[in-house]
C-alpha cells in the first residue's frame, strides 16, 4: 500500500467502545492512528489485546478520521473485558 510505514511496533491503553453513527461498538479506538499507519483506509496488523494474540485483523476507519480494532463478543470473553473496561493493545505488522 505504497505509503505505509514499513515498521509498526505500537503499545497503548484504550476503553472497549467506540461511537459510531449513535450506536457504541464493541471496538478500541487507535489515537492517532491516520499518521501512526500512513492512510485513513482499512489496513491489516497483528494485534494483541491483555496478552491475546487477533493474527491479521483489520483496523477499520471510524469515519471521524481514525482507526478502531474490532472485539467480538468471542475475544471479550477471553479476556474477561467488555464495554467500558481499558485493555491494553499492541500492534505490529503481520508476518509474512
Amino acid at each position: 500500500m505504497g505509503n505505509e510505514p514499513a515498521a509498526l511496533d505500537h503499545s497503548f491503553d484504550g476503553p472497549i467502545g467506540v461511537e459510531v453513527k449513535g450506536e457504541v461498538w464493541a471496538c478500541v479506538a487507535i489515537p492517532g492512528s491516520e499518521e501512526l499507519l500512513g492512510t485513513g483506509m482499512s489496513v491489516r496488523v497483528d494485534a494483541t489485546v491483555d496478552g491475546v494474540l487477533l493474527p491479521n485483523v483489520g483496523l477499520m476507519p471510524t469515519g471521524k478520521g481514525g482507526h478502531m480494532l474490532s472485539l467480538s463478543a468471542a475475544v471479550r470473553k477471553k479476556l474477561g473485558k467488555d464495554l467500558g473496561d481499558t485493555v491494553t493493545v499492541r500492534l505490529a505488522r503481520p508476518a509474512g
